[in-house]
């Protein structure tokens, strides 16, 4: 049983989207994408430095497009598909919920929607490594700090102002090992982003949906969601709740999943899965190079 699974933002790094455009027929998609949404994809995912596509507005819309190219060119079918955080968006065109172009469209009003609710207060989100998920949580919470991430493999990301994502590397839980501040922009998945839940709202009546073609793994709880309005209604709200990445790794055990694989810019969660899931093989999109051994891993694991 394989699963096919979708990072989300921090997992964009310069120059990644680069050996992809070589790919047949992937310089037009990608135009015809940028063109939807007024974006220059190709341009941020070659040609823009770090600082720029950590822009909210920009990482989004790139991780997603990555993600759907990366897949096509795979040309997978998998049983099971999931996503971390906008990585849902990519999932549940994965799933045949939305389609491509419609995915980069709700992706680029959920990005500026969170951009701007980011600018509001001096926000952003550090990674906890080690540590009892239960002491780490209530330390969290009497500094004021939301586990925006419970991650699973002892990791949990706090997100909250800078003055308190600051007071939290002086005053670590205990049993934590280290406080990672993460390059993103924002308290993402927190109260701080509730004005962005309205925007994405409205954006989301204008889809047209489709019920899941494959098996869809939620990250606000790790259930397995059968509708596609109750798809995008989760979609809607995770901008300001906290993503159980950890409960969806408990899912893909239930479900017997025996192979992971990430979607391009691929690592973040097969580095996850590899520490929470052992005896399940694991493989990362991170080049067109990685395509034939993932292609093989389909073959063998992707079962009825």
């Amino acid at each position: 049983m394989l699963v096919l699974v979708a990072p989300g933002q921090g997992a964009q790094t310069p120059g990644f989207l680069t050996p992809w455009l070589d790919l047949p027929g992937a310089t037009d998609r990608i135009a015809g994408w940028s063109d939807a949404i007024g974006l220059d994809l190709a341009h941020y995912g070659t040609k823009a430095d770090a600082d720029e596509i950590r822009d909210t507005a920009v990482a989004q819309p790139l991780l997603v497009a990555a993600g759907l190219l990366s897949a096509a060119a795979l040309d997978a079918s998998p049983n099971v598909v999931a996503g971390h955080s906008v990585g849902e968006i990519t999932a549940a065109a994965f799933s045949g919920v939305i389609g491509d172009e419609a995915a980069l469209r709700l992706v680029r009003t959920r990005g500026l929607a969170m951009a701007e609710a980011a600018a509001v207060t001096e926000t952003g989100m550090a990674a906890l490594l080690g540590g009892d998920p239960e002491v780490t949580i209530q330390h969290l919470e009497k500094l004021g700090l939301t586990p925006a991430n419970v991650n699973g493999a002892g990791q949990i990301v706090a997100a909250g102002t800078a003055a308190q994502i600051a007071a939290l590397a002086d005053d670590k839980p205990e049993g934590v090992r280290r406080v990672v501040p993460l390059k993103v922009a924002g308290a993402f998945h927190t109260h701080h982003m509730a004005p962005a839940v309205e925007r994405l709202r409205e954006a989301a009546a204008a889809l047209e949906i489709s019920d899941p073609a494959v098996t869809y793994v939620s990250n606000a709880d790790g259930r397995t969601v059968a509708t596609g309005a109750e798809v995008i209604s989760r979609l809607v709200g995770q901008v300001a709740n906290p993503v159980r990445w950890d409960l969806c790794m408990e899912t893909f055990k239930e479900l017997g999943v025996t192979a992971l694989i990430e979607a391009c810019p691929g690592g973040t969660l097969t580095g996850l899965a590899k520490r929470a899931l052992p005896g399940v093989q694991t493989l990362a999109l991170k080049t067109p190079d990685d395509l034939d051994a993932a292609r093989a891993l389909i073959a063998e694991h992707a079962g009825a």
